[in-house]
């Protein structure tokens, strides 16, 4: 099954894709109320509706497939990381940490971007893509979503999504020397498309280890930058979901990013294998087009960019503890 929420001549709708329509959900159910009650219930639902009640996907503009409880972006490809490193801190390397357990940051839900929506970057001299994709989380009967077992956290992976991490490299560099971030240079804009794909259309494409072997590319202006295997990420998505929930909760409508595929999933991968800007950053007017296996396509556009109100750097204070 396939899930979406588009806009068209009446008011938003949010529902199933049936090959070339989106079909509504009955009793006027929204994406996240499938969400809450969880994958069964969406097979249930999908066996209520009346196809022949659909409208031209043609007809209508895909948005964003949800609004995210929150985001969770991971960083699970070696190879990324390897080559990030280098374009971002200077150095080549992969950190013993690394390898201890898969780290996340939290990105804005409130910049999610839907297909063919254009983003609206900072002023940078070093705008990239990042190809990931994201696991959405579906309710689970009699589970809050705390300290579960890669097993139990299979189950609440709802479906699959492709995720563009739109970043501002320069402004993420600096950042991170203050050993605290990304912040600025990532929380601009993610887009998510073209729709959720239902984890059990893609049972097929797991491994033997339950890694999702499906095929990832992205093209700049029809140009292929970069192609992987999901399946060459260091942790498979359960227990992504896992780690996310130890100490903590998932709940339904929760996106965790897979993290930049590698093999030129970004363009500051290949900066830094190259030790240079080739190819260049990106520039208003680019076409991003991320294709991934069993999932589809999903198009972002580079919009004009926005200044910011200039803002003081830090004053140095005198560190009196008393008034």
């Amino acid at each position: 099954m396939r899930i979406a929420r588009w806009s068209g001549d009446a008011a938003l709708g949010e529902g199933f894709v049936v090959d070339d329509h989106v079909v509504p959900f009955p009793d006027g159910l929204t994406v996240a109320d499938v969400l809450a009650q969880g994958l069964p219930f969406a097979h249930t639902l999908f066996a209520r509706i009346a196809i022949k009640s659909g409208t031209p996907l043609s007809g209508v503009h895909l948005r964003a497939p949800l609004v995210p409880a929150a985001i969770r972006d991971f960083v699970a490809f070696e190879e990324h990381v390897e080559g990030i490193s280098a374009s971002v801190d200077g150095k080549s390397e992969v950190a013993a940490e690394w390898y201890q357990a898969p780290t996340f940051y939290f990105t804005n839900p409130h910049t999610v971007l839907g297909p063919d929506e254009p983003v609206s970057p900072p002023e940078t001299a070093r705008l990239d893509f990042e190809l990931e994709i994201a696991a959405v989380i579906g309710g689970v009967p009699d589970s809050s979503g705390a300290n579960l077992t890669a097993q139990a956290a299979a189950s609440h992976i709802f479906g699959y999504t492709i995720m563009n991490d739109w970043s501002a490299r320069d402004l993420q560099s600096r950042e991170m020397k203050v050993h605290l971030g990304p912040a600025k240079g990532k929380d601009f804009g993610t887009s998510l498309g073209p729709w959720i794909v239902t984890a059990d259309e893609l049972a097929p494409f797991l491994d033997a280890d339950g890694f999702l072997a499906i095929r990832a590319e992205v093209f700049v202006n029809d140009e292929l930058i970069g192609h992987d295997l999901v399946s060459n990420m260091g942790w498979p998505f359960s227990e992504l979901v896992a780690y996310a929930s130890r100490n903590s909760r998932v709940v339904p409508g929760d996106v965790l990013g897979s993290g930049t595929v590698g093999n030129g999933g970004c363009l500051g991968e290949l900066w830094g294998r190259t030790a240079g800007l080739l190819p260049p950053p990106l520039q208003e007017g680019d076409q991003v087009r991320m294709i991934v296996e069993g999932i589809g396509v999903l198009i972002g556009r580079v919009g004009a960019a926005v200044a910011a109100p200039e803002l003081p750097a830090a004053r140095q204070r005198t560190r009196a503890r008393n008034r």
